[in-house]
């Protein structure tokens, strides 16, 4: 028996991911899965590509995950901290809802209505020093994954000084899987096929987080459901504060990185080439009109997005090697 690993909410699009991920992970055992409406159904009627996975779904409460190593919460917004105080202080948890990623009360209250529960260790370890402090974690918040394209796009900008801070504007779109696995009449098969259509324009719940993790200032972001299941395309552009070469930044950023891939010159990123993966796919230029910054980021919002980029971080929080059970290559066609 490897580290014991529980998943609450895996009726969902990320809890499911993270069954299949678990799954194959050498280190890792699921000894237990939780649902709301779901509970007493094998996961196989729930997630059919998880067949051969013996697992019925049960109850969301502590006494069904307290005997895990490790639980991955994959709940709503807002449902996380009522299921974390409730855990004992050995086990090691992390979160892919927004409960504990901002540090500041205000925002939480503004975006997202209700108290503020605190504040965990951020989970993006391609910032700098993030890792380190990932791997003394008992407590880690997962990225959101329009936070995840967007700051890996925007962070080493403003770190090198080569963006202004105080103008960033972004245009991501988004596949349906991003808005859970509720019935919704604006995600109907009917509705999504063949239409692009923003939300929540100007007023997105993780602006917050990504100026909290890039150090912008100001922030205009409008998102858009794309008709697709899964994926991220992220078009972020900045002022530039001085001259200089984006590429070049981020390619110093991410040199090292496993999961982070800036493309050759004249290679842009698309969402089918990361799907599957744990990867996010990076280019930059500069506008021949504007002079603007101009940074593409795709990802698989269910994967470095979501649950890829979770088992990463618990993969650090147990001093495994970071991209065990992850794949750096996508799915195709």
């Amino acid at each position: 028996m490897g580290i014991r690993v529980a998943v609450a909410g895996a009726s969902g699009y990320a809890g499911g991911e993270l069954l299949r991920l678990l799954a194959g992970h050498p280190e890792f055992d699921v000894v237990a899965a939780t649902a709301h409406s779901q509970a007493g159904t094998h996961v196989t009627a729930v997630h059919p590509q998880l067949t051969g996975l013996d697992l019925t779904l049960g109850a969301t409460d502590a006494a069904g995950l307290s005997d895990a190593d490790l639980v991955f919460l994959a709940l709503p917004h807002g449902q996380s901290a009522a299921v974390a105080a409730h855990l004992p202080a050995t086990v090691k948890i992390v979160d892919l809802g927004a409960d504990f990623r901002l540090r500041d009360a205000e925002p939480w209250r503004k975006y997202y209505g209700g108290e503020h529960a605190g504040t965990w260790t951020y989970g993006l370890p391609e910032l700098p020093g993030q890792r380190e402090l990932i791997k003394a974690s008992q407590r880690t918040a997962n990225t959101g994954c329009y936070a995840a394209s967007i700051t890996l796009a925007l962070a080493p900008l403003i770190a090198s000084g080569l963006a202004d801070p105080a103008d960033v504007v972004v245009v991501a779109s988004s596949g349906t899987s991003g808005a859970g696995r509720g019935a919704k009449v604006n995600l109907l098969a009917s509705e999504v096929m063949g239409d692009l259509s923003p939300y929540k324009v100007g007023a997105h719940q993780h602006v917050p987080e990504i100026k909290q993790a890039t150090g912008a200032s100001s922030l205009s972001m409008t998102p858009v459901l794309a008709p697709m299941p899964r994926g991220i395309l992220a078009t972020v552009t900045a002022t530039a504060a001085k001259p200089g070469d984006p590429r070049q930044a981020l390619a110093d950023a991410y040199r090292d990185e496993a999961f982070v891939h800036l493309l050759p010159e004249g290679q842009w990123p698309h969402t089918a080439a990361t799907a599957g993966s744990n990867s996010c796919h990076l280019q930059a230029t500069i506008d021949v009109d504007s002079g603007r910054i101009i940074v593409v980021s795709a990802l698989d919002n269910l994967g470095k997005g979501a649950a890829g980029q979770a088992v990463q971080c618990a993969n650090l929080m147990f001093g495994l090697p970071e991209t065990m059970g992850l794949s750096v290559f996508g799915v195709a066609p």
